[in-house]
């Protein structure tokens, strides 16, 4: 019974600290406070439940056995990481992304490929990524290159129809404006069209970090060198030690959310003068 009362207390301390923090004046400390501090509560409570009810760990492990399990294991996660996210997901997501970029501009540039590519950009991405990761890798082999093929078909599509969108968001005054002042395309595609795509074609960016690491962990499944975040954990699944498979959702987690906060932070960056960016 002491657990269940550590959790209810745990809850409630977090509830208070939270709700005293929203009543104050909002900063960037409380604005990382609060989901720390919720996050924590949510870890505390998931400890006292588990201890509290006798939860079997093949069924739900306590976060202090996955903490254990995480910082023994730091050398296999480290392996992993390189082998998924570096390797696979890193170089799928910047050609993936960087071939849709290109191929927006296209269609931009000449508009009759709408009609051609953006269908089949669709049918592609329509496709289920449980069927076309065996193939790919059977197509480009069981290491990396095979994942970052899988990721690029995993990104191509969202950036594509985002850098598209975002290219068109000019209004005919303003094209007009620049073809009055002679600009040739390149002129107003950097001068014009490409500042008034950045919103659009940041959030393709961000929409891609979370597909291109579920791709690289999704392909690893269908084959993989013996190292991967995503052969890590069907193999541990295999041998129940689930420890180690939440060990490795917690670098997943981890990857992801850095990810996805650096291009945010880019975009804010870039974007600075956009009014979703201001404060």
């Amino acid at each position: 019974m002491s657990w269940i009362f550590a959790g209810l207390f745990a809850w409630l301390l977090g509830w208070g600290i939270n709700v005293w923090l929203s009543n104050r004046p909002r900063t960037r400390l409380t604005g990382i406070a609060v989901p720390l501090i919720f996050g924590l509560t949510l870890v505390a409570i998931w400890e006292c439940v588990v201890q509290g009810f006798s939860i079997n760990a093949v069924l739900l492990p306590p976060p202090s056995m996955i903490a254990v399990r995480f910082a023994t294991s730091l050398d296999i996660l480290w392996q992993d990481f390189v082998q998924t996210v570096i390797k696979g997901a890193l170089s799928g997501y910047v050609i993936g992304c960087g071939s849709a970029f290109l191929i927006a501009v296209l269609i931009d540039r000449f508009p009759f490929l709408q009609r051609g590519l953006l269908p089949v950009g669709n049918f592609v991405a329509a496709l289920p990524i449980i069927g076309m990761a065996p193939i790919l890798v059977m197509w480009f082999g069981f290491d990396w290159q095979s994942k970052a093929a899988v990721v690029v078909v995993m990104v191509f599509f969202p950036m594509l129809v985002n850098t598209v969108q975002g290219l068109q968001a000019t209004d005919h005054m303003q094209r007009d404006l620049m073809r009055t002042y002679a600009a040739s395309y390149p002129q107003t595609l950097l001068k014009l069209r490409l500042p008034a795509a950045m919103p659009f074609i940041f959030n393709g960016l961000k929409i891609s970090t979370t597909l291109a690491l579920i791709g690289a962990i999704v392909a690893e499944f269908f084959g993989s060198p013996i190292k991967g975040m995503g052969f890590r954990i069907s193999t541990e699944v295999g041998r129940l030690a689930l420890d180690m498979v939440w060990a490795e959702i917690v670098v997943a987690a981890i990857v992801g959310s850095a990810f996805y906060g650096g291009v945010a932070l880019l975009e804010k960056t870039v974007t600075f003068w956009h009014p979703s960016q201001r404060g």
